[in-house]
C-alpha cells in the first residue's frame, strides 16, 4: 500500500479514528495497567490532593496526611474499576452486533464470527460487507472497492482476479479493513489480525482512548470548583493572618490547616467516576432495549434529538417482506401465506394454480417469472426443521421472491444451470441482471424498479408467444404498478431474454417483460405510539424510502404521518438553499438516493436541527457521518453501514429509537441532578468553613471529616442518583437547546441548596457550642461536640437533599420512597458509617466524640428544611421544566 509509507503516527492516529476506530480499539486492547495510568494521568484531583497531603504532613497533621494519601488510591481504584467495567460493559455490548463473515469451509458456505477467520480460509464478500483480512481475489463479479481506510481517499478501486497465486499485484488484493462498494468476490485470506496492512496502521497509533465529552464537562467544572477553593482558601487564610496580632510559626500552622480544610472542602473528588457509572449504567439499560452505543458520549447528543429521518423499509415496517399479488399476461395472481413460511398458494379467480415444470406448455410465463425470480437472486432460505419456517440469509426483499416459489413447488436446488456472469443490484441503476448458460443457450433474467426495467423492455411474454411491447401496453402495466402501490405494496418488475452475447454492455438490452411481483411489507406495530411519543417531544419524523411515491404516502397515512411529499427526481431540481427551506415542512421523501438521504440531513442541519438519521446500506456512511446520531440496523444492515453509526438498532424497529432518545434524555437528566446535588455539597462545606471563620468561630469542620463526607455521603447518593428511573412527562418536554450540564436555573439551584445547608449546619454549631460554653463545659470539649453536630447535621443535610434532586419537578412527598431504592440503600449506608465515626474508636482519628439523642433529633430535624424550602420551590413553580 502507497499511502502507507512515510506515515507519521499523529497522521495514522487521525485517519483510523476517522475511519476504522472501532476495529483499532479490538486490535489494539486497552489493558487494566493502561486503564490504571490514564486514572493517574487524567485525574486532576489525585494531584490536588497530593498537595493537601504534603501540607498535611508539613504542619505535622500526620493522620490528616495519611488519610488524604488512603483517599487518593480510593479515588484511583474506584475510578479504575469503574472505567474497567464500563470498558468491559461497552466490548460485551458490542459483541451482540457481531461481525459475521461467510467462508467456504468442508465445501460449503458457513458464516462465522470474523475474529475467527484464519489464514487459509475462503471468504465470501458482498456488496456492503466489511473485509475482515488481507486477502488474495479467486474470483470476482464487477468488483469494487473503498479503501479509504488506508489511503485517506473515497475513490471506488476495482480489484480483479489474481491468475497466479505467487505471482500477483495489488489490484489483486483486498485489505481488511475496506468495504465492498459493489459487485462479489471469493478470496483467500493472507494476513489476520496485526499481520495485515491495517494493522500496520494500527500499530503505529497511540493506544490511549478518546475522552468522554460529558467527562470533559464535568472535570472542567470540578477545575472551576478547585479555583474556587483555592481562592476561597487563600482568602480565608489571608483574613485570619490579618486578623492576628502576631505572626508565629503555630498562626501558621493554624492557617495551612484551615486552608487544608477549605481545599479539601472544594474538591468533588468522585465526580469523574459517578459520570462513567452512570454513562456505562445507561449503555447497559439501552442495551437491553435493543439499542447498542458504539461509543457513549452520543448520550448526550440523544437527548437534543429534534428530527429523526428514518428509512421505511425494516424500520418502520416489519422488514418481512410477502409476496402477495403477481401481474402476468394481463391476470393478477394472489399468493396465500405471510413472513418467511412456504406454506400458502398461488391463486387464480380463487383457484389453485398447477404449475407444470415438465416442459408442458402451461403457464409458460408464470414458470418463467417464477424461474427468473429464483435465478436472478443473490438470497437463500433454508429449512427450521421439519416445518414450513424457514430462516433467511440476505436480502428480505429477494428472499421473499425465494419464498413465493417455494410455494409453488420450484426451487433452487432442482435447477442444474450455471451463473457465469451478473450486473449487481445497486441503489443508481435500480436493477439487477445475471447470464446463465442453460442447454446450451444463454439467458438473462432481471429484476428491478418497474419504471426503470420497463424501458429495457422490447417484448412481452405471453401464454403461446412473445409479442412486441407497444406503448399503451406499457401504459397498462404501469397502471397496474399505481394500483399495487396504491395498495402499499413494494413493486419489482421481472424480465428475461435469450442472448447470444457474453457482452455484460448487452445485458440490458431489448428484455421480454414477465411480470410485476407486488410485495407487502406492513408497518410494526409501535410504530403509531412511537409516532405519537416523538410529538409530544417535539420530535419531527421524516420517512425516507426508495419506493414508489404512492407506496410511501400510503405507509405515512396508515402510521398517521402526515406532511409533504418530494421525490428524488423533484430534489434533483433543487439547489442546497432551496431544499433548506422546504425541507422542514416535507414529512415523505420517496424514490431517494443515498446521495439524497445526504442532502436532507446537511438541509436540515442547516436549518439547526440536531439529526439521528437511520441506514443500512453501503452508501449510507457518509450520511450516518454527517447526522448528529448515526443509526445502523443490526439484522439487515452492511458492515460498513454498522461501522459508520453511533447507534444500532439490534431489532431494526423504530420504536427502539424513542425508547433510545428517551433513555438519552434521561441518563443526561441524572448527570444534572447529581452533578447539581454534588457541587452544592461542596459549595455548602466551603460556606460554614469560610463564614465560620470570617465570624470569628473556631473551624467548624475539620479536613479529615470533610474528606470523610465528600467520600461516603456525598459520592454514595450522587452515584445513586445516577440510577433515577425517567420521570413521567420525560418525553413531553421539548428538547434541550443548550447541551452545558449547568444551566443558569440549575446554578441558582445549587446556590440555594449549597446556602441553606450552609446556613443550617453553621447554626447548629454556632448554638450548640454557645450553649456548652455557657454551661461551662471546657472549651476544646464543647468544640468537639459543636463540631460532631455540625458534622452530623450536614451529613443529615446531604441526605435529605439527594432526595430531593430525585426529581426537578415532584416535590417528594409526592415520589414513593423507594422511587430510586439505590438511594434509599446508599443514605442507609451513609448512615451507618457515620455512626461509626461517632460511636466508634474511629472518632479518634476523625475527631469527633459521642452525643447526646437531643443533638441527633435538632440535626436530623433542622436537616429536614431543605426537603420543605425545595418542595415549596416545586409547587410554586408551575412551568414544566426538562433539565
Amino acid at each position: 500500500m502507497k499511502k502507507l509509507k512515510g506515515l507519521t503516527q499523529k497522521e495514522a492516529t487521525k485517519r483510523l479514528r476517522e475511519y476504522g476506530y472501532n476495529e483499532i480499539k479490538e486490535l489494539l486492547h486497552i489493558s487494566p495497567l493502561q486503564i490504571l495510568l490514564r486514572q493517574i494521568k487524567n485525574n486532576f484531583m489525585v494531584y490536588l490532593l497530593f498537595v493537601g497531603a504534603l501540607l498535611s504532613f508539613f504542619v505535622g497533621e500526620l493522620v490528616t496526611g495519611y488519610t488524604i494519601f488512603v483517599i487518593i488510591v480510593i479515588v484511583i481504584f474506584v475510578g479504575f474499576f469503574q472505567e474497567y467495567k464500563a470498558e468491559s460493559a461497552i466490548k460485551s455490548l458490542k459483541q451482540i452486533i457481531t461481525p459475521i463473515s461467510v467462508v467456504i469451509r468442508d465445501g460449503k458456505e458457513v458464516e462465522v464470527p470474523s475474529r475467527k477467520i484464519v489464514r487459509g480460509d475462503i471468504v465470501v464478500l458482498r456488496t456492503g460487507e466489511k473485509i475482515p483480512a488481507d486477502c488474495l481475489i479467486l474470483e470476482e463479479k464487477e468488483l469494487k472497492i473503498n479503501e479509504s481506510t488506508l489511503t485517506g481517499e473515497s475513490k471506488e478501486i476495482k480489484k480483479f482476479a489474481a491468475k497466479n497465486k505467487k505471482n500477483y499485484r495489488e489490484d489483486n488484493q483486498i485489505f481488511m479493513g475496506t468495504y465492498v462498494v459493489n459487485g462479489k468476490t471469493r478470496a483467500e485470506v493472507l494476513h489476520t489480525g496485526m499481520n495485515t496492512e491495517f494493522g500496520k496502521i494500527a500499530g503505529m497509533i497511540s493506544r490511549a482512548e478518546k475522552e468522554l465529552p460529558l467527562q470533559k464537562k464535568v472535570n472542567r467544572l470540578a477545575k472551576y470548583m478547585a479555583f474556587i477553593a483555592i481562592v476561597v482558601s487563600v482568602l480565608t487564610g489571608a483574613i485570619m493572618l490579618i486578623r492576628s496580632t502576631s505572626f508565629s510559626y503555630s498562626i501558621l500552622v493554624e492557617v495551612l490547616i484551615v486552608v487544608i480544610a477549605l481545599c479539601v472542602a472544594g474538591f468533588p473528588e468522585g465526580l469523574p467516576v459517578v459520570i462513567i457509572s452512570t454513562l456505562a449504567y445507561g449503555a447497559y439499560r439501552m442495551s437491553k432495549k435493543n439499542a447498542i452505543l458504539s461509543r457513549m458520549s452520543i448520550i448526550e447528543t440523544l437527548g437534543e434529538t429534534t428530527v429523526i429521518c428514518a428509512d421505511k423499509t425494516g424500520t418502520i415496517t416489519k422488514g418481512e417482506m410477502t409476496a402477495k399479488k403477481i401481474f402476468i399476461d394481463n391476470k393478477v395472481i394472489s399468493i396465500t401465506g405471510t413472513g418467511y413460511s412456504t406454506k400458502g398458494s398461488l391463486l387464480l379467480k380463487n383457484q389453485k394454480i398447477d404449475i407444470k415444470r415438465d416442459g408442458k406448455k402451461e403457464n409458460i410465463p408464470l414458470n418463467l417469472l417464477l424461474k427468473t425470480s429464483i435465478l436472478c437472486n443473490d438470497a437463500k432460505i433454508e429449512r427450521k426443521g421439519t416445518d414450513s419456517e424457514c430462516s433467511i440469509k440476505g436480502s428480505p426483499t429477494e428472499a421473499s421472491l425465494l419464498i413465493m416459489s417455494a410455494k409453488a413447488g420450484i426451487f433452487r436446488e432442482d435447477m442444474r444451470i450455471t451463473r457465469k456472469e451478473e450486473l449487481p443490484f445497486n441503489s443508481e441503476r435500480k436493477m439487477m441482471s445475471v447470464l446463465y448458460r442453460e442447454k446450451g443457450k444463454n439467458y438473462v433474467y432481471s429484476k428491478g424498479a418497474p419504471e426503470i426495467l420497463i424501458k429495457k423492455c422490447k417484448f412481452v411474454q405471453r401464454e403461446d408467444k412473445i409479442i412486441e411491447l407497444s406503448e399503451k401496453e406499457k401504459e397498462k402495466i404501469m397502471n397496474f404498478n399505481k394500483t399495487f402501490t396504491l395498495k402499499k405494496y413494494r413493486v419489482l418488475a421481472i424480465a428475461y431474454k435469450e442472448t447470444s452475447y457474453f457482452d455484460k454492455n448487452h445485458f440490458e438490452n431489448d428484455l421480454v417483460f414477465l411480470g410485476l411481483v407486488a410485495i407487502e411489507d406492513p408497518p410494526r406495530a409501535k410504530v403509531k405510539s412511537a409516532l405519537l411519543s416523538c410529538e409530544e417531544a417535539g420530535i419531527k419524523v421524516k420517512m425516507i424510502t426508495g419506493d414508489n411515491k404512492e407506496t410511501a404516502v400510503e405507509i405515512a397515512r396508515e402510521i398517521r404521518l402526515p406532511g409533504e411529499v418530494l421525490t428524488g427526481e423533484e430534489m434533483d431540481k433543487l439547489t442546497d438553499d432551496e431544499l433548506s427551506k422546504i425541507v422542514n415542512k416535507t414529512t415523505i421523501f420517496a424514490r431517494v438516493r443515498p446521495e439524497h438521504k445526504l442532502r436532507i440531513v446537511k438541509a436540515l442541519k442547516q436549518n439547526r436541527e440536531i439529526v439521528t438519521m437511520t441506514g443500512d446500506g453501503v452508501n449510507d456512511a457518509p450520511t450516518l457521518k454527517e447526522s448528529h446520531i448515526g443509526v445502523a440496523m443490526g439484522i439487515s444492515g452492511t458492515d460498513v453501514s454498522k461501522e459508520s453509526a453511533d447507534l444500532i438498532l439490534k431489532d431494526d424497529n423504530f420504536a427502539t429509537i424513542i425508547s433510545a432518545v428517551k433513555e438519552g434524555r434521561t441518563i443526561f437528566s441524572n448527570i444534572q441532578k447529581f452533578v447539581t446535588y454534588q457541587l452544592s455539597c461542596n459549595y455548602a462545606e466551603l460556606f460554614v468553613i469560610f463564614f465560620g471563620i470570617l465570624l470569628g468561630l473556631p473551624l467548624p469542620l475539620l479536613a479529615l471529616q470533610i474528606l470523610f463526607m465528600n467520600m461516603v455521603t456525598d459520592d454514595l447518593p450522587a452515584i445513586s442518583l445516577g440510577f433515577n428511573p425517567p420521570y413521567k412527562g420525560i418525553m413531553k418536554a421539548k428538547p434541550r437547546k443548550k447541551s452545558s450540564i449547568l444551566n443558569r436555573e440549575l446554578i441558582l439551584l445549587l446556590a440555594i441548596a449549597g446556602t441553606i445547608l450552609g446556613l443550617g449546619t453553621l447554626g447548629v454549631f454556632y448554638l450548640t457550642l454557645n450553649s456548652l460554653l455557657a454551661q461551662g463545659v471546657a472549651e476544646s470539649i464543647a468544640i468537639t461536640t459543636a463540631r460532631t453536630t455540625g458534622l452530623l447535621t450536614l451529613i443529615f443535610f446531604e441526605i435529605a437533599n439527594a432526595f430531593n434532586f430525585r426529581s426537578f419537578k415532584y416535590p417528594v412527598y409526592k415520589l414513593s420512597l423507594f422511587t430510586n431504592k439505590y438511594l434509599v440503600y446508599a443514605s442507609a449506608a451513609s448512615i451507618l458509617l457515620t455512626a461509626l465515626i461517632i460511636y466508634s474508636p474511629l472518632n479518634l482519628i476523625f475527631e469527633t466524640t459521642p452525643i447526646g439523642i437531643f443533638n441527633v433529633i435538632i440535626a436530623a430535624l433542622v436537616s429536614l428544611s431543605i426537603v420543605v424550602v425545595f418542595d415549596a420551590l416545586k409547587v410554586m413553580s408551575k412551568k414544566e421544566r426538562f433539565f
